[in-house]
């Protein structure tokens, strides 16, 4: 099972979330819902090296993909998704506020 790590109020989550429905081969785990979620997120984000580009741009890293063998990705289509179309004008949520 992939797990998704997302927010009910990322554009970008939201596509992708709508695309898991009904699919038990997905979860997805909604950072903003619960602090025990927030928590597991930050820790991945914290000591996880697929989040270093995010970081250094000020963006968030979400959605995030943990697939079944560890491995962390932030692109959709390696989990096989389609990623949103404004991910690739580069407008993913930043921690400023800005893109979202």
């Amino acid at each position: 099972m992939i797990k998704i790590y997302g927010m009910n109020t990322c554009p970008d989550c939201i596509f992708v979330e709508e695309q898991v429905k009904g699919n038990d081969n997905y979860v997805v785990i909604d950072i903003g819902t619960n602090v025990k979620n927030l928590k597991e997120f930050l820790r991945l984000r914290d000591t996880n090296p697929a989040f270093d580009a995010m970081k250094r741009v000020g963006a968030i890293g979400i959605p995030c993909f943990v697939l079944e063998d560890g491995r962390v990705t932030l692109r959709p289509e390696e989990v096989g998704l389609i990623p949103n179309s404004r991910e690739k004008e580069g407008a993913s949520c930043r921690l400023d506020g800005s893109g979202c």
